[in-house]
């Protein structure tokens, strides 16, 4: 197993020093899903929700929670992020909704963090227009699907690990 990053050799937590690093192209996708009752998906599609267009607030809340991700999670690098996508399948036969987010940048380490993020707000956001008329929903299956760029090259999600 490799170093932890994240700790230097005191044994203490400390930003990783990408100073020497090649600036690099580098994305990133992640995925989540909020499941919910069929009749809560149900009024989302219809457009019927009392709090209006529920994937727009939450696509919007994702793209600004990338946008902060360095200043809620300590070690994390503030990035210029260069595209920041969310996209959201409703899958009605399993009475939930997929998020996936895609983050990119030119820069010197990568954008997992921040894809993340973007899923995870997006979800509770999701979950925050909706817990009036559900509040049973369930945020799961957060993880990264795909990361390109940096030395590590292209890493994908194939459910063996």
């Amino acid at each position: 197993m490799s170093q932890l990053s994240h700790i230097n050799q005191k044994g203490e937590a400390a930003m990783v020093d990408v100073t020497d690093k090649a600036v690099t192209k580098r994305q990133a996708m992640a995925e989540g899903y909020i499941s919910m009752s069929s009749k809560t998906l149900d009024m989302i599609l219809a457009g019927e929700h009392a709090k209006g267009d529920v994937f727009s607030v939450s696509r919007i809340a994702g793209i600004q929670a990338a946008k902060q991700c360095a200043n809620i999670i300590p070690l994390c690098h503030p990035l210029m992020l260069s595209k920041i996508q969310v996209d959201f399948e409703p899958q009605p036969g399993q009475n939930r909704v997929r998020i996936v987010s895609l983050c990119k940048l030119a820069g010197q380490t990568g954008v997992e963090m921040e894809a993340l993020t973007a899923v995870s707000v997006a979800a509770l956001t999701l979950f925050d227009m909706c817990k009036a008329v559900d509040p049973a929903m369930c945020i799961d299956g957060i993880r990264v699907l795909e990361k390109q760029g940096g030395k590590s090259g292209h890493w994908q999600y194939d459910g063996d690990e």
